[in-house]
């Protein structure tokens, strides 16, 4: 479907975004840009949203198309049927929701074989017509009935012929569009979701053996929980309502009094409803429940994301990286300040071998034979042993070495992959492994692009979204994180590569290999001689992709080379040359801009406002890392054990993990402590995501320490602070 002006002005309404504006965007989406080309380069057009609201505002025009589509699709069916009036044309063609379109289509959608399919083959349409009309005020029900009874059809009695009439006016009600829109309504608002034990067997469902809470309060991880403690076998679920309520909604449509046929009517009405319109609509407000949930699951793990791919990397370090384990030894991989693997070991300081002093003695000669400055420890499988005996260590050094635990969800993963076999072919998956695990502190956004984002272990019950739209969402967030960041072309990766917006994992593998055969790349011009890189995909890669040391300083920039004229004639204006673009050689440029005035600078240029601010940004901090910005990772040197922690103590910790009840903080005892959603300010709190996100650097307070369960609560206000919740 093409451009549809009634589509830009719903968008333009929802969003809160210049009509115009909302246009440009559908046209850029339409022609094939990217939304991280779109958010950064093409701000004028769109009024400089962000991207999180242009990758909203692409969905909801998806949904609207397919909209209009499924609009199109039941007129024609219904037309077919040569029983298309113009008021539902007009019903059809005002409703907002693909649910409403199904509602109207209803009556007209070819049917399986039911009860009343089989009544109105017996020809019993004329009885369910006049027992519906209800205007026979005296005699027997048999009166009318009677003329429909016919042995050849299977109708033996006059008693056969109304219980079949009844079948046909409870499909018809079920079918009512304005009905079943008053019921949904009715379960949405005043519903009850519960939910029972399905049998005696104790499991982590205990809580919802005996549950009961409204449809329109429950919230999303209940929601969740609770489907898959039904899926699992444990719990029965059901929505209830008053059904005396939800019966008056369809007798005051079709029961009227007086006729001795009302009481067949009202049968047939109750029918409907228990037999026909519940059931379906059950289904439906229940889907929905798990679609919005599942939308704020997914949201939430994006949210995530983002911060854990963008934690400051831990730059100009040697890494030395231990990926614990038992039996086995704990793997050990040195790398350089650039990610390249000096050292690989195996030591087994570790039950059942606990040869402690053997693997001192081999670490301390990795950390002095390649000056390791920081220890990077997994947090699996004897993850705790391995940072006692990391602690031990560092004590026993006499230079500063420093240790981080990360967390090594996705490492197997990324370790027993194919990409992973590619790169480090003499390696087994162990040894992949602790190299992934250096990495990943010395670059989170290098190395994590690499796993499967599902795979990183943040967030809740991805296992049970639809992997499609956590895919779509996740990959989302990847591509904002990786463009915002920016590559160096002359080193990343092609997993890297193909994060890149218009870059496909083809296109990325095929610049490694020009790489590989034709040298470092000079300049952004270069990537034209690529193999299937055309001047699309160059308009939409070229500037998020960097050069450190080549023939032009604008090139290790984000400044776009379609803006290269304009970044000159900026320098120009004002007396300078790109030679200057290095240091604080440029450092006065804002406030020459303002003393002349934005406007009177762009027009000169020839270009935007918001484009003038963005390259007079780039050309003052060539080569920058937004991450730079961010306070850095809290490194270690020492441990506590959880029974070091008492109620009232004062602890720094990290954000590990947020989710909708509250947020988890790794405080340095191996074991995350839960800050619940109402410690996690003094003041009232929406979201936990509103007040922190991963990788945030907090001041805790230990509230209680459960050692037997492992379990810890902290919290973020103060001792002595009371909280205000107005």
């Amino acid at each position: 479907m093409g451009f549809n002006m009634e589509i830009s002005a719903v968008l333009s309404k929802e969003f809160k975004v210049n009509r115009e504006h909302v246009s440009n965007i559908i046209s850029l989406i339409d022609e094939g840009a990217t939304i991280p080309f779109i958010a950064r380069y093409r701000k004028e057009m769109t009024g400089s949203c962000d991207d999180q609201v242009l990758r909203e505002l692409s969905e909801r025009l998806q949904y609207l198309r397919n909209l209009e589509k499924r609009k199109t699709e039941v007129k024609e069916s219904i037309a077919l049927q040569e029983k298309l009036t113009e008021e539902l044309t007009a019903h059809i063609d005002s409703a907002s929701t693909l649910s409403e379109v199904e509602d109207l289509y209803r009556p007209f959608r070819p049917k399986r074989r039911t009860r009343a399919t089989i009544a109105l083959e017996k020809g019993l349409r004329p009885l369910a017509d006049i027992l519906l009309r209800q205007d026979i005020v005296s005699g027997s029900l048999g009166d009318p009935a009677q003329p429909f009874v016919d042995a050849e059809k299977g109708v033996m009695t006059w008693g056969e012929a109304v219980n079949g009439a009844k079948d046909i006016i409870a499909e018809d009600i079920s079918d009512d569009a304005e009905c079943r829109k008053k019921l949904r309504a009715i379960i949405i608002q005043k519903g009850n979701l519960t939910s029972r034990a399905a049998g005696d067997e104790d499991s982590v469902y205990q809580m919802y053996y005996d549950y009961e809470e409204p449809v329109r309060k429950i919230p999303s991880h209940r929601i969740l929980a609770i489907n898959r403690g039904e899926k699992e076998g444990f719990l029965k679920v059901k929505i209830e309502i008053d059904e005396e309520e939800a019966l008056y909604v369809l007798f005051d449509k079709f029961v009227k009094e007086g006729s001795i046929t009302s009481d067949s009517v009202a049968e047939a009405a109750a029918d409907a409803l228990k037999r026909l319109i519940y059931p379906s609509l059950e289904r439906e407000v229940r889907n929905e429940l798990t679609d919005k949930a599942t939308a704020q699951a997914v949201s939430m793990f994006a949210v995530n994301l983002k911060p854990l791919l963008l934690q400051p990397p831990v730059k100009d370090k040697v890494i030395l990286g231990l990926d614990p384990a038992y039996r086995t030894g704990c793997k050990i991989a040195v790398v350089d300040k650039t990610g390249k693997v000096l050292d690989t070991a195996v030591v087994y300081p570790t039950p059942p071998q606990k040869k402690v002093e053997e693997a001192k003695r081999e670490l301390k000669l990795l950390i002095d034979k390649h000056d390791v400055a920081v220890i990077s420890i997994g947090n699996g499988t004897a993850s705790k042993e391995a940072e006692i005996f990391t602690a031990e260590l560092i004590s026993e050094l006499d230079k500063k070495v420093q240790y981080m635990v990360v967390s090594e969800a996705g490492a197997s993963v990324y370790s027993a992959s194919k990409l992973a076999a590619a790169e480090f072919p003499d390696y087994d998956a162990s040894l992949r492994s602790a190299v992934s695990i250096a990495r990943r502190l010395q670059d989170p956004l290098a190395e994590l692009v690499k796993i499967d984002p599902k795979a990183i272990g943040i967030g809740q019950y991805q296992h049970d979204m639809p992997p499609a739209q956590l895919d779509s969402a996740l990959k989302g967030v990847v591509e904002n994180c990786v463009n915002s960041v920016g590559v160096d072309l002359n080193t990343a990766s092609s997993s890297l590569l193909s994060y890149i917006s218009g870059l496909s994992g083809t296109v990325s593998k095929n610049i490694v290999a020009y790489r590989e055969e034709n040298g470092r790349f000079k300049n952004r011009k270069a990537l034209l001689k690529v193999a299937k890189l055309g001047p699309k995909a160059y308009e939409q890669c070229a500037g998020f992709l960097r050069i450190q040391g080549g023939e032009n300083i604008l090139d290790n920039t984000s400044v776009h080379p379609e803006s290269y004229e304009a970044a000159k004639k900026l320098l120009d204006l004002f007396g300078f040359s790109l030679s200057d673009v290095k240091g604080d050689g440029l450092a006065a440029l804002n406030l020459l801009i303002r003393q002349m005035g934005e406007q009177k600078v762009s027009d000169a240029c020839g270009i935007g406002i918001p484009t003038l601010c963005d390259i007079a940004a780039e050309l003052q901090r060539p080569g920058r890392d937004i991450r730079d910005e961010l306070p850095p990772p809290l490194l270690r040197s020492d441990i506590m054990a959880l029974s070091d922690l008492a109620p009232g103590m004062e602890l720094t910790g990290t954000v590990r993990n947020v989710v909708d009840f509250g947020a988890f903080i790794d405080i340095g005892v191996h074991q995350d402590g839960l800050v619940h959603i109402s410690v996690l300010s003094d003041r009232y709190v929406r979201h936990p995501s509103d007040v922190v996100k991963v990788g945030d650097i907090v001041t805790v307070y230990v509230l209680s320490v459960d050692t037997g369960k492992n379990r810890i609560s902290l919290s973020m206000i103060k001792p002595g602070v009371k909280p205000d919740r107005s």
